[in-house]
C-alpha cells in the first residue's frame, strides 16, 4: 500500500506495520494512514520497534496519541516470525528448533509404538 508516494505501510489480516526511517516519519506515515485508508490505532494493543544496531538508538524517543503513549519493546513475533531491535536471526532459529523438537517429541510415543507399521512410522517421521 502507498502512502506519500512511497510504500510505507505493511498489512495482513489486521496486522498493520507502519515502517519509516525515524520516529518523525512514522508519526507521518500514522497519520496518513488513519486520514487515507481510516485507520484507527487501538493504544493497547498498539507496539513500536525502533531496529538498528545501536543499542542506545531512539532511547529517548516517545510516541504519543490523544495523551497515551505508545509501548516500545524490543522484540515481538509478526506473522509466527520472531523480529528483534538488533536484528538478531539467533532468536528466531532457536524459536524454530525449539517448536520442531516439542512437534518430535509430541508424537515420539507414537513413533515407537509397535501397532504401527515400519513403513508407516516412515512415513510419518518424514511427514514432520
Amino acid at each position: 500500500m502507498k502512502i506519500n508516494d512511497t510504500h510505507q505501510l505493511l498489512a495482513y489480516a489486521d496486522d498493520v506495520n507502519i515502517l519509516g526511517g525515524s520516529v518523525d516519519t512514522v508519526k507521518k506515515n500514522a497519520e496518513a494512514a488513519t486520514m487515507e485508508i481510516g485507520l484507527e490505532v487501538n493504544v493497547h494493543k498498539t507496539m513500536y520497534m525502533i531496529v538498528s544496531r545501536d543499542q542506545n538508538a531512539g532511547r529517548n524517543h516517545i510516541i504519543k496519541t490523544d495523551n497515551s503513549s505508545i509501548e516500545r519493546v524490543g522484540d515481538f513475533k509478526y506473522l509466527g516470525t520472531k523480529l528483534t531491535n538488533l536484528n538478531f536471526i539467533q532468536e528466531e532459529i532457536k524459536s524454530r528448533l525449539n517448536l520442531g523438537n516439542a512437534c518430535y517429541y509430541s508424537v515420539q510415543n507414537l513413533l515407537s509404538s509397535r501397532l504401527l507399521s515400519k513403513n508407516l512410522n516412515i512415513k510419518i517421521y518424514i511427514e514432520l
